[in-house]
Formats: structure tokens, C-alpha cells, sequence
């Protein structure tokens, strides 16, 4: 296997994968486990668990994990661009469309169907995810609370601290001092309003969620919203739910709606700017953890430390997904395509990227009605 060959794969893969990152590394695992045979299987779990632990798009950085075991240094670097960059450059076109259509009729119609689909899609992840993380009552109860600080406008970054540090406190002490860490950070709101925007501010955000966004790509909605919505002030939820919508119909990490958003606000700069600082973290962080996973999966400590990260993380889902929905259910059309849209992920399993044209054609055919 030649580094061409690395980049070969990734360029296609990163062109060709949709469905969000339980499809990208399917489509991994099919390729280069059993069909190339480059990774034996239980390396190839491996390097999923490690993935997994670690904040950031796991399907990218399970990409990146690849490239370094397949090519080294170089490997690392060919395998996460390539696999990231032709999301990008498609989002970025597609920012600019926006820009320049999204307010004409026929785009805002498309649009209009899209988003309850998008809903529908982070509904069900969240279920899916749920399942699995809530192991215990402590767990829940954790995640209750998490629920109401995410409510209360508390820092995402924080809740997810919190969440840690309590389950892993709980571990080893009584449940006395978890309650003492929730109120400590119950008293603890963030908040900067009217803070102008610069390229450099810009990068510095999205670096910032890069190296903290731990769980599914859908808890980026959640410091999406707490930075550039109710901090800063850049940009209204629905943008926000337009950025995701665009990052749905793109194949590639979901993490690319930095780029949509770099776009908005400063142009193609903007974008790039975007794109790199919420991708740089991952290449740093698998270089850095690779030598260390074995620790920490021995550790119980540790263990239970990124449960409690886990848990946080679907709080911040399920209270930005209540948020968002309120700004794309605006109606019983609206509210319908939601439960199609769950309807067909739970009960027929269809593949979520094929529910984003279904959405844009029923926003299409709404419109006609509407008009006709």
C-alpha cells in the first residue's frame, strides 16, 4: 500500500460518504478490512475505541488514526485532508449559493423541507445514543441535570466538565460532592454580547470546539449555538439550522458546517479559517493520544469520566435539538415531515442522507400548493 493509494481512498471515500459517521466508518471498515485486508479487524477496533475517546469527529479522526498507522507521519496528514477536504470545498460552493439565492423563493422552499427532516435525524441519533450511555440511574440523573444547566444558558464547555467530573467523583467518593460541583457550576453562565467579528476571533472559536466537542457531531450544534448565536451574536438559529442542513446533504465529517458558517461570516477566508481551526485539533489529538489509550482503558477512574462526558453531550443535544425545533417546526407541515422523517429512520431504517432530498422535494411541492 503506497501513500498514493492512502490518498486515492480518502479522496473517494471523502466524495462518496454520506449518512454521518456510523456510515463513514462503515464504509471504512468495509473497504479496508475486508475488502482491501490493509487493517485486521481487531486493529481496526482499536483504533475506533480510540477514536472514540478523544474529543472531535470520530469518523475523521478514525481516518487519521488509519493514515498514521498505514503511512506514518505522512500517512496522517494525506488520510484527514483528504477524507476532509472534499466536504469542504463543496460546502464552501454551496455557502456561496447561499449567500448569493438562499433568500429567493425556490431555495427557501427547499430549505423549508429540509430542516424538520434535519430534526428528525438528531432525534433519532439521540435516542440511539442514549441507549448506550445511560448506563446507570446516576447517569441519568446526571444527564437530567445537564438537561436543565444547558436550559439555564450554562457554558457548553462547562456542562461537559461537569459532567465528567462528577461521574468521576461519584466513582470514588459519595454523592455529596457531585452535588456540591452541580451547584458550583449552575452559578456559572457565560455570556459576551456584541463582541465584533475578526478571522482571527474566528479561529480561534472553532479551534476551541474542535478540542472540546465530545460525542456525536450533532453536540456541535450545541456550542454552534452557544458561541455564535447567544454569545456573539453573529449569526440567528436559523442559520444555524441551515448549516447543518447544508453539512447533511455534503458527504464527509459533519464538522465541515464550520466551513458553511467561516463562509457567512467572512467570505471564503472565513471558511478557511473555520475549517482549520475546528479540524486542527483532531490531527494534534490522535498524534498525542495514540501512546496513552491502553491507560486509559484500564483506568476505572478515566473510564467513568468519559461516561459522564458522554452524558453531558446528549444533554446538549436534546436541549439544542427542543431550540432548533422550535425554529423549524412552525407548522403542521412542517411538524408532519419531523415524524416522517423519524418514522422511516426507526421503523424501515433508511439511510439519513436520503431523507435530505425527500425533505427539499416536499418543501418544493408545500410551496406549490401554497402558490397554486
Amino acid at each position: 500500500m503506497s501513500l498514493s493509494e492512502l490518498a486515492t481512498f480518502f479522496l473517494k471515500l471523502g466524495t462518496i460518504a454520506f449518512g454521518g459517521p456510523a456510515a463513514h466508518i462503515a464504509m471504512m471498515e468495509h473497504e479496508l478490512v475486508r475488502r482491501r485486508c490493509w487493517i485486521p479487524r481487531e486493529k481496526f477496533l482499536d483504533l475506533l475505541g480510540a477514536s472514540n475517546l478523544i474529543p472531535g469527529p470520530s469518523s475523521s479522526e478514525l481516518a487519521i488514526h488509519i493514515g498514521f498507522l498505514l503511512g506514518g507521519w505522512p500517512g496522517l496528514l494525506i488520510a484527514g485532508c483528504c477524507f476532509i477536504m472534499p466536504a469542504a470545498v463543496l460546502v464552501a460552493g454551496l455557502a456561496w449559493l447561499y449567500v448569493r439565492f438562499g433568500k429567493l423563493p425556490t431555495v427557501a422552499s427547499i430549505l423549508f423541507g429540509i430542516k424538520p427532516m434535519i430534526i428528525g435525524v438528531i432525534l433519532q441519533a439521540l435516542w440511539g445514543l442514549g441507549r448506550s450511555a445511560l448506563k446507570t440511574r446516576l447517569l441519568g440523573s446526571l444527564g437530567l441535570l445537564c438537561v436543565i444547566l444547558a436550559f439555564a444558558a450554562v457554558h457548553p464547555l462547562l456542562i461537559l466538565v461537569l459532567g465528567g467530573v462528577a461521574a468521576a467523583t461519584a466513582k470514588s467518593i459519595s454523592h455529596r460532592s457531585c452535588s456540591w460541583l452541580a451547584s458550583f457550576a449552575a452559578g456559572s453562565c457565560i455570556g459576551i454580547a456584541g463582541v465584533s467579528f475578526s478571522l482571527t476571533l474566528l479561529f480561534l472559536v472553532f479551534l476551541k470546539i474542535g478540542a472540546t466537542v465530545f460525542g456525536s457531531g450533532y453536540v456541535l450544534l450545541a456550542f454552534l449555538r452557544a458561541d455564535f448565536v447567544t454569545r456573539y451574536h453573529w449569526l440567528t438559529d436559523g442559520q444555524i439550522i441551515d448549516a447543518v442542513a447544508v453539512g447533511q446533504i455534503t458527504p464527509g465529517p459533519v464538522f465541515t458546517t464550520a466551513t458553511f458558517i467561516g463562509y457567512l461570516l467572512g467570505g471564503f477566508p472565513g471558511a478557511i479559517f473555520a475549517t482549520v481551526g475546528i479540524f486542527l485539533p483532531a490531527f494534534m489529538l490522535v498524534a498525542a493520544s495514540g501512546p496513552l489509550v491502553p491507560r486509559i482503558r484500564k483506568s476505572a477512574t478515566a473510564g467513568a469520566f468519559l461516561d459522564g462526558v458522554n452524558v453531558a453531550s446528549l444533554a446538549l443535544m436534546a436541549a439544542v435539538t427542543w431550540q432548533l425545533g422550535r425554529a423549524s417546526l412552525v407548522d403542521p407541515i412542517t411538524l408532519a415531515l419531523a415524524v416522517f422523517a423519524v418514522i422511516c429512520l426507526w421503523r424501515f431504517r433508511l439511510n439519513s442522507a436520503w431523507l435530505v432530498p425527500l425533505g427539499g422535494m416536499a418543501g418544493l411541492l408545500a410551496k406549490a400548493i401554497h402558490t397554486g
